[in-house]
């Protein structure tokens, strides 16, 4: 062979290795760790030297001490399997990629600037408690300009807070103060999935700018300044605000153009937890995932462990069922409601019928005169859904098309219309969407509407040979009635992973929000939309999640000694279940009654989970306690809880995963006579006055009998602790093979109601 012919096949075989490797991330036993080595870093650089296809200086991408044990290394193959047989491997997993879930909110939520005394806590109190308040966001960055991170009237940082501004060539550590107090960036797995080495820059700016605008969506609604005549372009005018408008926010980006990668999530929440936040809002996910596969979870667990709560969103998958991410019992997961706020737009067909919808159009319109009405009408088959590419020119130029919502993004079908010579789109629900309308700032005249009215439309244009519309736009409407009503594309119960943890938590407000904005983009996220807007108005259960997360911030400001469980069963057992209209919530996909799989315990009321009277605090050895029952493994346990040492006692491995002490029900019966019996035990801490005195009420269905033991608890004592036990029995001839329905259970005073929502399950086992 010449040496030209050798040189090639030499190169070629180096660049099938480069292109073989990937991102693992290895799980260590962290006590492992021989003497001989000064830190866990030159233990795990050792650990890859010693593979046969790898050097540290382009493997080695991250050493994780906290939020994990181990570190994420970019490796082929087969060097992934040598690590795996190694002693002090506990597991080498494949990095995951997750997806982010992408100013009316305060009133809505009754945090009006005025709100007046919350149970003796003052406003100027509480507010001056709040500074003392870190509040952490992994996302896409921060646009740091933004009126929302004023920090006029702002204290000194606090004292313990260990984070920083970190450079780059379009961001100055400068830029944050003593509201964005924290900015750093996190890329080296997002480099190796879009490069093949996290040595090469890739072709985004490397900095902790939000060039995406999410990231600043979410920390603003977290956290956001007050900030006067906000707007989208005319839209939802008024003052825009965060939950906690005093508490300080750290930006933490893990997510980049290609998605937001596993080692970077877990490099950004480690760090997060070394800087000292006080909360972690996450709103980004992925499948699920056993815990110990989950970064998330894991990192979460560390997170709660050293005081922090964690806030997730559930995910935009809904309203199909079984569709949540972020399931772990220590993560707080966050379903989307609606607002009491509307974007009415209209569409005025040829045969004088005037439909309703929604719409953030903003341009010149479309002025009175009707044009024709298309559907349905192009190249292919995926003309209806107004994919790129599927319009033909000739049949729609100059007419309003009907495009079925689905597939691709609502406001890239607008941009489809408009290259084909659209003047105006219809966006029109399918089964999957129901009567959920999502407002959007199209690029051009377009009404969004629910299926009923799409079907209407739809059956119009096959049936009249000269179909006609015109749209027109009614600009910001209030106190719409009812509200909330459950998103349809907030993912859905039962938990996959633990079935016997009643998932969401609960929902908060993720429709039509409107907070700060990059200026690097325009408000559609489209290539082509040049607009710039301080304020954009976005849906999806990444807006609710940050919700959840300033109003924890506020309850710990409230009550500083409480525990991440403490502040997430405030949370929960004030929420309501009932809309304005003072009906039960319903559910925006079939119109129907909405239940605990979709809402959880309800929507939350910040007020009244200042002063809950009773919480459900869970200790770190009840969730020890909790992985045990699930049967894992003690090395699978160790991945969570990084401890050396493991014991799961024969009762804890026995038990139920339900009989954790959280504030919902999930009641599993088999067909079997010993599993239509289902017993838990619960312990409620009071958090009220001493000397109160609580009764129980429980309803559930027919089919089930329920019986608490005592019925009435005497607290004599704040920060008392009693415990009860609930009794599920299967009635014999009311059990279906499969099935699932919904009680709550009530304890309650004068003062205070408490409550738990109970799903119930009928599985064969």
């Amino acid at each position: 062979m010449g040496s030209m012919a050798w040189f090639f096949l030499v190169s070629l075989l180096q660049c099938l290795s480069v292109m073989a490797k990937q991102t693992y991330i290895v799980h260590m036993r962290y006590q492992d760790k021989p003497a001989s080595y000064a830190t866990h870093h030159d233990w795990y650089a050792s650990n890859l030297q010693s593979l046969s296809n790898s050097t540290t200086s382009d493997s080695l991408l991250y050493t994780y001490t906290t939020a994990y044990h181990g570190f994420a290394a970019s490796l082929n193959p087969d060097d992934a399997e040598s690590l795996r047989r190694s002693d002090s491997v506990l597991g080498v997993y494949e990095e995951t990629v997750y997806t982010l879930h992408t100013t009316r909110t305060p009133e809505f939520l009754g945090l009006e600037t005025d709100f007046g005394s919350w149970d003796g806590h003052r406003p100027q109190d509480l507010n001056q408690a709040s500074q003392d308040v870190i509040i952490g966001v992994l996302d896409t960055g921060v646009w740091p300009e933004s009126k929302s991170f004023d920090d006029t009237g702002m204290t000194d940082l606090p004292s313990r807070w260990r984070g920083k501004c970190e450079s780059g060539s379009d961001f100055k550590p400068s830029l944050c103060n003593k509201k964005l107090i924290g900015a750093r960036i996190f890329s080296k797995g997002y480099r190796m999935a879009s490069g093949g080495s996290f040595v090469k820059r890739p072709k985004e700016i490397e900095s902790p700018r939000d060039n995406d605008g999410h990231g600043t969506h979410t920390a603003s609604t977290a956290a956001g300044a007050l900030v006067a005549n906000a707007s989208l372009l005319g839209y939802a005018s008024g003052n825009a605000r965060g939950m906690a408008t005093h508490a300080r926010v750290a930006a933490y980006k893990v997510c980049w153009s290609t998605g937001c990668f596993g080692s970077d999530i877990i490099a950004g929440m480690e760090q997060a937890i070394i800087d000292g936040v006080d909360v972690l809002s996450l709103s980004l996910g992925g499948g699920s995932a056993p815990y110990y596969r989950d970064p998330i979870a894991i990192g979460a667990f560390t997170a709660m462990e050293k005081g922090i709560f964690v806030s997730c969103s559930a995910g935009n998958s809904g309203p199909a069922k079984a569709s949540l991410a972020n399931l772990s019992p220590w993560i707080m997961t966050v379903g989307a409601g609606t607002l009491d706020r509307d974007f009415p737009a209209y569409a005025v067909l040829g045969n004088e019928k005037n439909l309703t919808g929604v719409s953030l159009y903003s341009g010149r319109g479309m002025g009175n005169k009707p044009v024709g009405l298309v559907y349905n009408k192009g190249s292919n088959s995926t003309s209806n859904m107004c994919l790129p590419g599927s319009l033909e020119p000739n049949e729609v130029r100059g007419k309003v098309v009907v495009c079925d919502r689905g597939i691709n993004a609502r406001v890239e079908k607008g941009e489809v219309v408009r290259d084909a010579g659209g003047v105006g789109m219809i966006l029109a629900n399918t089964a999957a969407s129901g009567e959920e309308l999502v407002a959007d700032s199209h690029l051009l005249p377009a009404v969004a509407v629910g299926k009923k009215v799409g079907d209407l439309i739809r059956e119009y244009v096959r049936s009249d040979p000269n179909p006609t519309a015109v749209l027109s736009f009614g600009g910001t409407v209030l106190n719409v009635r009812p509200s909330p009503v459950v998103a349809a594309f907030s993912s859905r119960g039962p938990n996959t992973v633990t079935p016997q943890i009643l998932k969401p938590d609960v929902i908060g407000p993720g429709v039509n929000i409107l907070a700060a904005w990059s200026e690097a983009i325009g408000p559609t996220g489209l290539e082509r939309d040049t607009r710039k807007t301080q304020f954009n108005i976005m849906s999806g259960t990444s807006m609710s999640c940050p919700h959840i997360s300033g109003l924890a911030g506020l309850l710990k400001a409230a009550h500083p000694n409480w525990s991440p469980s403490a502040i997430k069963s405030a949370l929960m057992t004030t929420a309501y279940t009932q809309d304005n209209n003072n009906s039960p919530l319903h559910d925006a996909a079939g119109g129907a009654l909405s239940t605990p799989w979709a809402h959880g315990s309800g929507h939350v009321d910040p007020k009244k989970a200042l002063s809950p009277g009773l919480v459900y605090d869970i200790s770190t050895e009840d969730y020890v306690a909790f992985l045990c029952s699930l049967g894992y493994t003690v090395d699978q346990m160790k991945i969570i809880v990084k401890r050396p040492n493991i014991t799961c006692s024969k009762k804890s491995t026995k038990s139920s995963p339900g009989q954790l002490n959280y504030p919902s029900f999930s009641v599993l019966f088999g067909n079997s006579r010993t599993t239509r019996v289902v017993r838990y035990t619960r312990v409620l801490t009071n958090v009220g006055a001493a000397g109160s005195v609580y009764n129980v009420t429980v309803t559930g269905p027919p089919r089930v009998g329920v019986t608490v033991k005592p019925t009435t608890l005497v607290f004599k004592n704040v920060g008392e602790r009693q415990r009860y036990t609930v009794t599920f029995v299967a009635k014999k001839g009311g059990n279906p093979m499969t099935g699932s329905s919904f009680g709550y259970l009530v304890w309650s005073n004068a003062q205070h109601q408490v409550r738990s929502p109970i799903a119930f399950a009928w599985t064969q086992l």
